[in-house]
């Protein structure tokens, strides 16, 4: 008889995770991994395969608890930025996971009922065919960049400072804008985005 399975696959994915905000993609392996859970490599394939399902695990953990729920009565405007803003607050405290929301888009469960949801929206919102993959297409890209662009080069952080301190004769528009940008909130600065970038959407 096979022995039981002992270890769950949300205890498989918080490891992962716990991996790879430690030491970024570059380090989730099975090898990590199995260390983080204090096994050996060999027994860690017994659960799984290789790290391309560790990967759609955390994917899957990450997406867990998002609420799909939007009120159909509301504008789908707002049901979209809604959907966006929990997707963000979901995967904004793992950086290093955010690449893996596109590369398992097709076969993460939770990933899955996240695209279907913002898909009925924008179909609700008379968006059809190629239009509506468009549509889907440009909001992740919105999403996914704009979580990727304040991870890596936050508003309050050094790169924003060095141009803030340019010469005003030689690069005004830099040096002005980033001083300005200094002080603007990540959740402002992804919600006021969202509210042009959607703002420009029509079916």
């Amino acid at each position: 008889m096979p022995r039981p399975r002992s270890i769950s696959p949300q205890r498989l994915a918080d490891a992962a995770l716990a991996v790879l905000d430690r030491e970024g993609a570059a380090g989730l392996s099975m090898r990590a991994v199995a260390a983080e859970l204090h096994m050996s490599t060999m027994g860690l394939y017994r659960y799984v395969a290789d790290r391309d399902e560790l990967e759609r695990l955390v994917v899957d953990l990450l997406l867990a608890d998002l609420d799909l729920n939007v009120p159909v009565d509301q504008p789908w405007e707002e049901r979209i930025t809604a959907l966006a803003h929990r997707v963000r607050e979901a995967v904004v405290r793992h950086p290093a996971a955010i690449p893996l929301l596109l590369s398992h888009r097709q076969d993460s469960v939770n990933s899955l009922r996240w695209g279907e949801a913002m898909l009925a929206v924008l179909a609700d919102a008379g968006f059809e065919g190629a239009d509506r993959a468009l549509a889907f297409r440009a909001l992740l890209s919105y999403i996914l960049g704009a979580l990727q662009v304040q991870s890596y080069g936050p508003l309050d952080g050094a790169g924003t400072k060095t141009l803030a301190d340019l010469s005003l004769d030689r690069f005004p528009h830099l040096a002005l804008t980033a001083r300005a940008a200094s002080t603007i909130d990540p959740r402002e600065e992804f919600r006021a985005g969202l509210e042009v970038f959607v703002r420009g959407l029509r079916p």
